[in-house]
């Protein structure tokens, strides 16, 4: 799901420009962190970087792979970016209340709610999803959020507080293979908020990363 895909007709582009595809799992809240840097990065090159979403729904998120066809479907309907942007702001409520979730923000987003509701029975977007999480697998990826850019992995997940092992926020990540560390006495402590916060990226991390590769691609 790209730029012009998600938020309806726009001017038209350069077909030359560089393409940042974002692998996302939108009941993973580590994706609804990185939100913050795809804003910065489309704020920042404009229509001289293509960013698309691409869906990774992950067999953990049991409500993942619904909520990937309902944003195609949004999409459809011309609101992709807005309904993805306000379903991950809700991944726990996601994951607790399943569907309904779905189609309340699509509600809330002005779309056509049964329709969405349609598509989920029908499967009208399964093909998309499957074709998209596919072409992840292919390249290597194994976690959400990651990056790919210019035939360039960069694991988000890896340098955000949210994945790494033991967080409070999130102690088993997105990623396979991360488990929670023995708890002490930090780790008691209840969690803190979950909201506009931005990612914890280290100096060299996968943001400075990302838009080395972008810079470099859009100026070549």
């Amino acid at each position: 799901m790209n730029d012009a895909a998600a938020s309806g007709p726009t001017s038209p582009v350069s077909p030359d420009r560089p393409v940042l595809d974002v692998w996302c799992d939108l009941q993973c809240p580590d994706c609804a962190t990185a939100l913050a840097d795809v804003r910065a990065l489309r704020e920042r090159f404009g229509d001289r970087l293509e960013i698309r979403l691409r869906h990774f729904p992950l067999t953990k998120h049991k409500h993942a792979y619904a909520a990937a066809q309902a944003a195609e479907e949004a999409a459809e309907q011309g609101q992709g970016w807005p309904y993805i942007e306000a379903l991950l702001a809700r991944t726990a409520e996601l994951g607790k209340h399943g569907e309904k979730v779905l189609l309340d923000v699509a509600g809330e987003l002005g779309l056509d709610a049964e329709e969405i509701d349609t598509a989920l029975v029908d499967g009208r977007h399964l093909l998309a999803v499957d074709a998209d999480q596919a072409e992840g697998k292919a390249i290597g990826v194994t976690g959400t959020p990651t990056y790919e850019i210019g035939g360039e992995r960069l694991d988000g997940g890896k340098s955000q507080e949210g994945c790494a092992p033991g967080s409070r926020r999130s102690p088993n990540g997105c990623w396979p293979g991360r488990t929670p560390q023995r708890a002490d006495a930090t780790a008691a402590r209840p969690p803190a908020p979950v909201g506009p916060v931005r990612p914890r990226w280290p100096v060299g991390g996968a943001r400075q990363r990302i838009g080395f590769h972008i810079r470099y691609a859009v100026v070549r």
